[in-house]
């Protein structure tokens, strides 16, 4: 059974047939998609593919031209992003909103510092701050040094972790990660693809952004592949085996043209990289 078939009650956030214009230009045409709480659904597709259009209408920042969006079942319309998290979709973009000088703490409780005390003598609950963030942290699997570390000594991974469990602490029901993984080494992505399921397995609906297949076939259970604003491919992870999906993302006919133009064009140079990448992208296009 299709991704898209299955039953809508148990649907957490949803779009039908949104399309995106701007002027003449169509980014998004037609785009259906869905995550489930506990789940998480991988979008994939290359750059100009329509994902950072998709992200901004998830999280508020822009309005669909045409199309619904549901959460919990409801039609809903933001204004903004902030009506988006108040009602509990969480975007985390790549630049993760950070101030790299200032410490662990001050990041997670950014924008929403804890107070105590009343009046003129109101101030920032430090101590509350802190505890909270070792806690929430070490529910994801981190044991930080010391949260008054600055936050920009920390790898891109563990900077990751620090959003993610931040979104969480905030009451977060959708996580929207936008390429976490796209500056990250193996290691490092790894980790992040770690926390992923952490967030999945607390009952959290995550929609993963990435052009990476093999990050997104561990962690994902619904795939949906934009390609040029329009939905090119939509799987659950029972329907699609890992090297369809590689074949689907890279376009086994792109590559293909483009692996007969490099093996013409090394012919015409007498070049020996360019005749071993022409038969890489032969190998990919048939695989």
């Amino acid at each position: 059974m299709s991704a898209t078939t299955a039953s809508t009650t148990d649907k957490l956030l949803e779009v039908r047939n949104v399309s995106k214009y701007f002027g003449s230009v169509v980014a998004l045409s037609d785009v259906s998609m869905f995550v489930r709480a506990g789940e998480v659904t991988c979008l994939l597709g290359d750059n100009g593919a329509g994902k950072s259009t998709l992200i901004k209408i998830l999280s508020g920042v822009h309005k669909p031209s045409s199309g619904t969006y549901l959460f919990e079942g409801k039609e809903v319309s933001f204004d903004s992003p902030r009506d988006a998290l108040e009602m509990g979709i969480a975007t985390v973009y790549q630049d993760l909103a950070m101030i790299p000088l200032m410490s662990i703490w001050r990041n997670f409780f950014l924008g929403s510092e804890p107070t105590k005390g009343w009046g003129p003598w109101r101030r920032f609950d430090a101590k509350f701050a802190k505890r909270v963030t070792r806690e929430e942290m070490k529910k994801m699997g981190i044991d930080i040094r010391d949260p008054d570390q600055p936050v920009g000594t920390l790898s891109g991974g563990e900077r990751q972790s620090v959003a993610i469990a931040r979104a969480v602490y905030f009451g977060a029901k959708v996580l929207i990660l936008d390429e976490p993984t796209a500056a990250l080494g193996v290691k490092q992505a790894g980790v992040v693809l770690k926390y992923i399921l952490q967030a999945k397995q607390r009952g959290i609906g995550v929609i993963f952004i990435t052009h990476n297949p093999h990050h997104a076939y561990p962690v994902g259970d619904h795939f949906v592949i934009l390609r040029r604003g329009k939905v090119f491919g939509d799987y659950t992870k029972d329907e699609i085996p890992l090297e369809q999906l590689v074949q689907m993302m890279a376009g086994g006919a792109d590559l293909e043209a483009l692996s007969h133009e490099l093996e013409a064009a090394s012919r015409a140079t007498g070049s020996k990289e360019m005749a071993e990448a022409a038969a890489e992208f032969q190998r990919e296009s048939t695989t």
